[in-house]
């Protein structure tokens, strides 16, 4: 079996900081963005506490490294990973019941910081070369 080029394993990358940084500054750079438009701060401001959360906790997490010899501490990774998406689901869809136009905005913040956190943690990954 052949596999392809985003296929081949590599080593997880070193640091975190640069992926956690890009979501940030996407977080702040919407700060002015909401204050030149006149936008109201609130769903800005849930989008920041949202992220700065999910990004501690993810620290915390990451402190727990996956191992084939502790299926305990890869369940507790695995586990802690999707409470934190789904906590954060639970945070956005409650503020969207009660203000819209708040909880839209504070998704579209944070989905476009988890974009780039994303998106650059991707390149991180594959800008590594193969390991095998």
């Amino acid at each position: 079996m052949r596999v392809g080029i985003l296929g081949e394993p590599r080593p997880a990358p070193s640091s975190r900081l640069l992926p956690i940084a890009a979501g940030g500054l996407v977080v702040l750079l919407a700060l002015p963005v909401f204050l030149i438009a006149g936008w109201s701060l609130k769903g800005w401001g849930i989008a920041a506490v949202l992220w700065v959360a999910t990004q501690a906790f993810g620290l915390l997490l990451t402190r727990l490294q996956p191992s084939a010899d502790n299926l305990a501490r890869s369940g507790v990774l695995a586990f802690g990973m999707m409470i934190r998406l789904l906590a954060v689901l639970v945070v956005l869809l409650a503020v969207v019941s009660s203000d819209a136009h708040a909880g839209l905005a504070a998704t579209v913040v944070y989905a476009l910081a988890y974009t780039a956190e994303l998106g650059f943690s991707l390149l991180g990954y594959y800008g590594q070369e193969p390991t095998a």
